[in-house]
């Protein structure tokens, strides 16, 4: 089955979101200081976020979202 995803872009704020599932949850931070995963209550990665988008034209981004361990 396919998924989908919401995306969302902030031109002023120069903010990226992406969504996977939309429930309650909460951002939390990345070894990347640009970039928040988004949590469900288990850990569940349901999104992240993207600060100075715009700064990734001349290199890319990488990070790894992990699901919480518990």
């Amino acid at each position: 089955m396919a998924k989908e995803a919401k995306v969302w872009y902030d031109k002023e704020g120069d903010y990226l979101e992406v969504i996977f599932e939309r429930k309650a949850g909460y951002f939390k931070e990345t070894e990347n200081d640009a970039v928040m995963e988004k949590v469900d209550e288990e850990g569940n990665i349901i999104g992240f976020s993207i600060l100075k988008v715009s700064s990734l034209k001349k290199e890319p981004l990488f990070v790894s979202l992990e699901p919480q361990v518990v």
